[in-house]
């Protein structure tokens, strides 16, 4: 697995029960898998000769991030090594322009989008629709709320072009709530669909799922799960896809994002579903069997544990535990910083306010901004 984060260390995880032996390119020894992981290369993913070192003696590639250069794994697969998923479905995960073009293509629906060149192109954007706010996104490198701009005049337009990459205009959605289909493909063509959850943002970051989304009627939630299954054949997908999607007023669904890897949205299915999306993932890069995706209770609720000004996290084990014995934390080894993702917890059970409390209440604790 390429990349030392989070994700390849709970991907590590799901493999460890099947015997899976599990080598790692990591940036450096202190990553959040490298701690855990027994065979660890430390090295620069962007360098072509690293990769191919790295790959020898693998029987398939896959990753915790979208960002390796698409002509190193082209050269990885010349070399007949396995890459999942490959580089041209990587392309659509690394680009926002491409991957707007071939979702229009392939009749998704997407909010109003073009690539723009100047701040001229954006006022132009901008009139052509309902005028500001528009909101502006670099074609690479954005995560987590990076390289996003809610412009909401001229004068706000400039700095996103100072990426010096290309630039791509969205309309502003009005949306009532963001939601999440996460899918799985193998490459013989086997998918599996988990349920659609409810994704809440806070300052551009997951904050909250909720699994399944509350109030989401059968036909959305079919029609959701349908897209992202066909995005992922169309578009050559293999293991993990999180198709992120808007909500809106009128009852229907656009595609926001996709993720080609594990996803936020779906850490919820280490507790709450009867075969996780790490397992799964792994299984589809290998070719196995794909497992169940269905639910293991009524509701799971998984909150993001956010680095705040209280770094020792563990002592507050004890009145998480003692509180609920039914929480399920899970940490990354990460040094605790304000705003960073050092954890998840998951809750379960058939009470959605319930689930909710409990939840909110340990990632507040363990973060510190909740005290008693």
């Amino acid at each position: 697995m390429v990349g030392g984060g989070q994700l390849a260390r709970m991907t590590h995880e799901a493999g460890i029960p099947l015997g899976i032996k599990f080598k790692l390119l990591s940036d450096t020894p202190a990553d959040s898998a490298a701690q855990v992981v027994s065979e660890v290369v430390i090295g620069d993913y962007r360098d072509l000769d690293t990769l191919r070192d790295f790959a020898s003696g693998c029987d398939v590639i896959t990753f915790d991030h979208e960002h390796v250069p698409l002509e190193h794994l082209r050269a990885l697969e010349a070399d007949g090594i396995a890459v999942r998923p490959g580089p041209d479905a990587l392309r659509y995960a690394q680009d926002k322009g491409a991957m707007r073009e071939r979702l229009t293509e392939l009749g998704a629906p997407c909010p109003r989008h073009r690539i723009v060149r100047d701040v001229a192109d954006v006022v132009a954007f901008a009139e052509e629709g309902e005028g500001f706010p528009v909101i502006l996104k670099t074609v690479r490198g954005g995560y987590d709320g990076k390289g996003v701009w809610f412009v909401r005049s001229e004068a706000d337009a400039a700095d996103p072009f100072r990426a010096g990459v290309p630039v791509l205009a969205e309309e502003k959605v009005d949306f009532v709530r963001e939601l999440a289909a996460n899918v799985v493909r193998s490459p013989h063509g086997q998918a599996v669909a988990y349920p659609v959850v409810e994704s809440r943002q806070v300052d551009g970051v997951c904050d909250t799922v909720i699994a399944p989304a509350p109030e989401l009627s059968s036909e959305l939630a079919g029609s959701a799960q349908e897209l992202a299954l066909r995005i992922a054949h169309e578009l050559g997908v293999v293991g993990h896809l999180a198709v992120e999607l808007f909500e809106t007023p009128d009852g229907r669904i656009l595609v926001n994002e996709l993720a080609m890897r594990p996803h936020n949205s779906g850490h919820w299915t280490m507790d709450g579903a009867v075969t996780s999306q790490f397992a799964n993932h792994v299984r589809a890069v290998l070719d196995l069997p794909l497992g169940d995706p269905r639910p293991r209770a009524t509701w799971t609720v998984m909150a993001n544990v956010l680095g705040g000004d209280y770094p020792d996290m563990y002592s507050a084990y004890l009145h998480c535990m003692a509180r609920d014995p039914q929480l399920k934390i899970h940490m990354y080894g990460k040094d605790v910083k304000p705003g960073r993702k050092v954890g998840h917890v998951n809750t379960y059970g058939d009470d959605l306010g319930d689930v909710l409390e409990r939840a909110s209440h340990a990632a507040g604790y363990l973060r510190g901004t909740i005290t008693e």
